[in-house]
């Protein structure tokens, strides 16, 4: 495999400071794209204004530098991207595929999963304060794809997630929509990223191939918990990232992704332990589980 071939990415969202979960994935993302003599892209997923924080796209970016984590290209901020959402959004509208929902959350939240294409049967009298969902073409039909890490998967959209928003009620482009037509856009041919998203990868699948596009090949590394079970997350109050322990961050990453670094490599600058690491990833090792815990990290 060449640079020509292996094109992959991170895409963090700016609600907070970049935590140790999110590191490693970047590190998961960059090695095999290294490992690959691939190149590796930064995309800053800034679709959500309420949700994000002031200043954290410009921490996210410095922190992933300070561990050595540079994009090879210039990063691509969603928010500039409106237009090609846009776009794609009125192709699919062309196509028959799109239809507006105006289902409340009290009744999506009895639906559960699968969306039950009320709005497509009954629909609404007027477009505003409508989402817009997508029709997927062939609902019995499973989607299914070789996880890289976890294995075979297999989903069917009738029975496992349905019609699947592109535009919310509120005006913002989905992350389901933004994320296919942005890989799409820059070409990314593999893409190694948190467990917690495997469950959207069939969706994703599905809209690439709705699309005429060849999806990535996925690659879910374990997420790890804290000590209440729960994913290190923004949400759950993850601590940021020390800045002035970048090589022991990096050190402990690899050994939770099961790559047994060296104890001299606690010694070397990040760069250089990256470039050690290099040649060692292997993708066979990280462990084939959904969550890992460690008492350094977990807390």
């Amino acid at each position: 495999m060449t640079s020509h071939t292996y094109r992959g990415r991170f895409a963090p969202s700016p609600t907070g400071p970049l935590h140790f979960g999110s590191l490693l994935a970047a590190l998961a993302s960059y090695l095999d794209a290294r490992a690959h003599g691939g190149t590796w892209l930064v995309r800053m997923e800034d679709l959500d204004p309420p949700r994000e924080q002031a200043g954290a796209a410009e921490h996210i970016l410095h922190a992933l530098s300070v561990h050595g984590l540079n994009s090879d290209e210039p990063v691509l901020y969603q928010s500039h991207r409106l237009p090609a959402y846009e776009q794609q959004l009125h192709a699919l509208t062309a196509r028959g595929l799109v239809y507006p929902c105006n289902c409340n959350r009290a009744r999506l939240q009895v639906l559960g999963r699968v969306y039950d294409r009320h709005c497509l049967h009954n629909p609404p009298t007027g477009t505003d304060d409508c989402a817009l969902r997508l029709k997927i073409p062939y609902p019995d039909q499973p989607v299914a794809f070789n996880d890289r890490i976890q294995g075979p998967q297999q989903q069917t959209p009738a029975q496992d997630f349905g019609d699947y928003i592109l535009k919310r009620k509120d005006g913002l482009h989905a992350y389901q929509l933004a994320v296919v037509v942005d890989d799409i856009f820059q070409h990314i041919t593999h893409v190694v990223r948190g467990s917690d998203l495997l469950d959207v990868s069939a969706r994703q699948q599905s809209l690439f191939s709705i699309l005429g596009q060849t999806a990535p090949a996925w690659a879910h590394i374990p997420v790890i918990n804290n000590d209440q079970g729960q994913k290190l997350s923004k949400q759950n109050h993850a601590p940021a990232l020390d800045l002035n322990c970048p090589t022991d961050n990096l050190w402990h990453a690899l050994r939770l992704l099961g790559q047994s670094p060296e104890p001299t490599w606690q010694t070397l600058a990040p760069d250089a332990l990256l470039m050690a690491a290099t040649p060692r990833w292997d993708l066979k090792r990280v462990p084939r589980r959904m969550a890992i815990t460690d008492p350094a990290y977990s807390r």
